[in-house]
Order: C-alpha cells, then sequence, then structure tokens
C-alpha cells in the first residue's frame, strides 16, 4: 500500500461527519472519489433512513436552595417539556434505595446513559434524567449533543439533558434540590449512507469487509474510525490486482455512532445475500502511535486460535479473543455470519476517542501502515483458500453473549 495516498485521505476525512448529515455524505463522497482516481475501482453509495432531530430550545435551571442556569444539550429524540419543575436526586448507582427515592423526580446518573440504568429509571418512576461528560481537571471538554436510543425508548420516554463534569459536580456539592427544564425540539427522517466497492473471485462466496466513516459530535473523528476507513481502502489497493478465489467486499458504513445503524441496514437491505457471507471483518480504530493490537471475533473458537497462530506465523503480535465488540462487526454476527474486528488500543495518556481530542498527532503513519498490511494478508488469505475454513456456525455462548448485547436479555426481564 502506498501509505502517502491513504494518509491523504484520512486528511481529507478529518471532519466532524455525524450519522445523517450532510457532512457525512460528503465523506461518503470523497471516500467514493479516492476509490475511482487513485485506485480505479467503481463503487456506489447506498442510502438508508435514521431519525435526527432540530434542537429548538434547550434550558436547565436549579431552582433550590439557590438559583443558576447551567449549559445543556438535550438529548436528540427525547420527548419534549416546556419549563418542566421537579425535585432533583443524585442517582450515583441502582440500588433499591437509590429507586425509592426518585420516584417522580428527576435523575442525575453517573457514567453512560446504558439500556440497563435507563430501564431502572423508567422503573422507578423518574420523570426526568441528567447526565454528564468529561474531566474534573481536564479542559476544555465538550458538552456534546446525545441521543435517546429507539433501544431505550421501548423502555419509556423521558426528557432528558446533558451536563458538564464540572456543573454536575457543583449540582451535588451545594446540593441542588429543584430543577427546571425544557426541551423542545423537530424530529424528522433523513438519510445517511453506506459506502459499497467490490472486488470480484471466483467464487460465489463473499469476504465482506466493513468500516465506519461516521464520527461523534464535537469530534473529526481521526483515531475512529477514520483510520478504519483509511484501512479499508488500503485492503481495496493491496486486493485489487490480486487472482482471488472468493470476492471480497468492502463497506464504509455511516451511522455506526448512532448505533451500528449502517451495519443493520446493510445486513437488512442484503439479507438475502448474507447466505454466501462467509465471514465479516471490521475495522475499528487503528494506527496510533502507542498502543496493542487485538482482534475480536464473535464466532467459534477455531478463528480465534488461526488469528493468533497466523499472527505467530508473520510475526505480528495481536492479542487473538472471543467476543462481542462494540462496531458493525455485530450485526453480521447477529445474522448468523462469523465476524471479527480488528484494532489497535491506546489508553487515555496516548490517544482519545468520542471527543475533540482525538486528532491526527496521535497517529503514526508507520503503525497505520503495519496494521493495514497485516489486516489485508490475512484478508487475502481467507479469500485465496481453496475453501474458507471459518466454522458458519454461531456457537451458543456468543448467541447468548449477542442478546445481551443487543438488550434482548435485559428487555425480557
Amino acid at each position: 500500500m502506498r501509505i502517502e495516498n491513504g494518509w491523504k485521505l484520512l486528511e481529507n476525512l478529518y471532519f466532524e461527519r455525524l450519522g445523517g448529515t450532510s457532512e457525512e455524505l460528503e465523506a461518503a463522497k470523497r471516500i467514493q472519489q479516492a476509490l475511482k482516481n487513485d485506485l480505479g475501482l467503481d463503487s456506489t453509495i447506498e442510502a438508508f433512513d435514521v431519525i435526527r432531530s432540530n434542537i429548538k430550545k434547550v434550558s436547565f435551571e436549579v431552582l433550590e436552595p439557590y438559583q443558576k442556569t447551567y449549559h445543556a444539550t438535550a438529548y436528540m429524540n427525547c420527548v419534549d417539556v416546556d419549563n418542566l419543575e421537579l425535585d432533583l436526586h443524585y442517582f450515583e448507582v441502582d440500588h433499591p434505595v437509590s429507586r425509592k427515592m426518585v420516584n417522580g423526580k428527576c435523575a442525575l446518573i453517573s457514567g453512560y446513559l446504558g439500556l440497563k440504568m435507563y430501564k431502572a429509571l423508567c422503573e422507578s418512576n423518574a420523570k426526568a434524567f441528567i447526565t454528564y461528560n468529561g474531566d474534573a481537571d481536564f479542559g476544555p471538554y465538550d458538552v456534546d449533543d446525545r441521543e435517546l436510543r429507539a433501544l431505550l425508548k421501548e423502555c419509556g420516554d423521558l426528557p432528558g439533558v446533558h451536563i458538564s463534569t464540572q456543573d454536575a459536580m457543583e449540582l451535588v456539592e451545594k446540593q441542588a434540590s429543584k430543577i427546571r427544564i425544557t426541551v423542545e425540539q423537530e424530529v424528522y427522517t433523513c438519510q445517511s449512507h453506506n459506502v459499497i466497492c467490490d472486488i470480484k473471485g471466483e467464487s460465489e462466496d463473499w469476504i465482506v469487509c466493513t468500516a465506519h466513516y461516521d464520527s461523534v459530535p464535537n469530534s473529526k473523528g481521526a483515531y475512529d474510525n477514520a483510520t478504519g476507513s483509511v484501512c479499508l481502502y488500503g485492503m481495496a489497493e493491496n486486493l485489487k490486482d490480486k487472482s482471488l478465489k472468493h470476492n471480497v467486499r468492502f463497506v464504509w458504513c455511516g451511522s455506526e455512532e448512532r448505533g451500528l445503524l449502517g451495519s443493520k441496514a446493510y445486513v437488512q437491505m442484503h439479507k438475502d445475500e448474507l447466505e454466501n457471507v462467509k465471514l465479516c471483518v471490521n475495522i475499528d480504530m487503528i494506527g496510533t502511535i502507542m498502543g496493542s493490537r487485538i482482534a475480536v471475533s464473535t464466532a467459534d473458537m477455531s478463528l480465534v486460535h488461526f488469528i493468533d497462530y497466523y499472527g505467530k506465523m508473520v510475526g505480528f503480535p495481536i492479542n487473538s479473543s472471543q467476543g462481542v465488540y462494540s462496531s458493525d462487526s455485530t450485526p453480521f454476527a447477529d445474522a448468523g455470519v462469523p465476524a471479527m474486528s480488528f484494532a489497535r488500543w491506546t489508553n487515555s495518556d496516548t490517544g482519545r476517542f468520542h471527543c475533540r481530542y482525538d486528532v491526527m498527532e496521535h497517529l503514526s503513519k508507520r503503525m497505520l501502515k503495519e496494521d493495514i498490511e497485516f489486516i489485508s494478508q490475512f484478508t487475502e488469505t481467507m479469500a485465496n483458500a481453496y475453501v474458507i475454513p471459518v466454522v458458519r456456525e454461531m456457537p451458543q455462548n456468543m448467541k447468548d453473549e449477542l442478546d445481551k448485547y443487543l438488550g434482548r436479555t435485559l428487555l425480557k426481564k
């Protein structure tokens, strides 16, 4: 792979590109243009519907025992409220005492608003919620836009706002007891997009390689996941002139950050083709200066062992494990396709993501090239196998883990 071309594409994707926006579509067009102009490869852009909202008004005030208006963002797709006044409770942990104390109140919660926490709030008869993000000492840190996803709304529909960590700490320290919230928004349907490019082989079998190209709010998304998008481009460059026994499809997925919407849409729109898909290879965040390589397979353990052996054979240190990886490999696995994700993880001291500090300065051309070359070699090995050796059956422990990850286990309770 010519790393300079890949790095140029990385620079061309280095802007905020939220799922379902014109900026995301512009990124899709830039990927398509790079494939055509640099590699001579044709591609298609496939649209799918997503929900977005235009936040017209949001306000969050403390009324007692002091008065103060705080900067807040609203949860996209939550229920609207106008000057809703409630008592406030710091719901620091899901506990029977906390559930009783939050009844009829607004809950300030610690950590990410996942399904388990939201279900607990709805079951406890909470009337609204507040979340926060950022670092108590590290800043500036954006109060980003959040979304109340459809899976959570199955439990109930609450209004919600998002504030900074420093402001949340002040609420608790000053014992804020009564608050007022306003949320007004316009919810509408728009389109997100997947980019699809094929390299044909001799058989009817396919390997689908995925990576998402959208970003989160307030982030240019260099690490997460312009690097994965560049990896697909590099893999296409490495494989386009090879004689392959099996077909390889590259899918740049839109709206992954909004709940894997692009890969979910692809699986639904191409469900009649999935029988011939023998493996999904996903790439999510590679190429950092510091870090360690991992491969997580939602598949039979034989694939886990093969990746471990393959890394040792070619001299590439990588930790291979079985599990569900939170990215575009998961909808394929849920549809019965053996799936895996490659990543190069780094800690917050040497690289950040999902914030404004996801920057190109944390990335390395050398590491990115090494990652792309290994993933390309692995994929080429599979694409030239006499028979693709991956077991085409999802083991029960992975089915159980998929049920848990996708919320089905919790929603049944």
